[in-house]
């Protein structure tokens, strides 16, 4: 299974960004986000089902994130809106099974991050 994050780059606190993950199969899967900043551990910020919920958002991100799935297109995408300073980070796109924490321990297999840089 291949995967392939992209969309990142520099925006202005409270614009929008789309991210992407291209995945070769989607179907056996789920697909979480994941960010890591500057001297920090890797969080999931959201996944499209897990034991934290189906979808899955972390606080910091809740009602600005939206994640979605278009199962024809084996894409997986992240709709942030709002987006701050404490936003920025390299996002990651990840597969996990089904029904798991969504957090970083339970990814199976890692895309290459884009980088999201939110600063006026």
């Amino acid at each position: 299974v291949q995967l392939q994050a992209s969309g990142g780059g520099l925006v202005q606190p409270g614009d929008s960004l789309r991210l992407s993950c291209a995945a070769s199969i989607l179907d056996y899967y789920a697909i979480g986000w994941f960010r890591q900043a500057p001297g920090k551990e890797r969080e999931g910020i959201s996944c499209t089902d897990s034991s934290y919920g189906s979808p899955y958002y972390a606080d910091s991100v809740k009602g600005r994130f939206t994640i979605s799935r278009d199962r024809a297109e084996n894409m997986v995408y992240l709709q942030m809106s709002d987006l701050k300073p404490e936003d920025t980070a390299v996002y990651y796109c990840a597969l996990l099974s089904w029904g798991v924490p969504c957090t970083s321990t339970q990814a199976r297999k890692w895309g290459q991050g884009t980088l999201v840089t939110v600063s006026s």
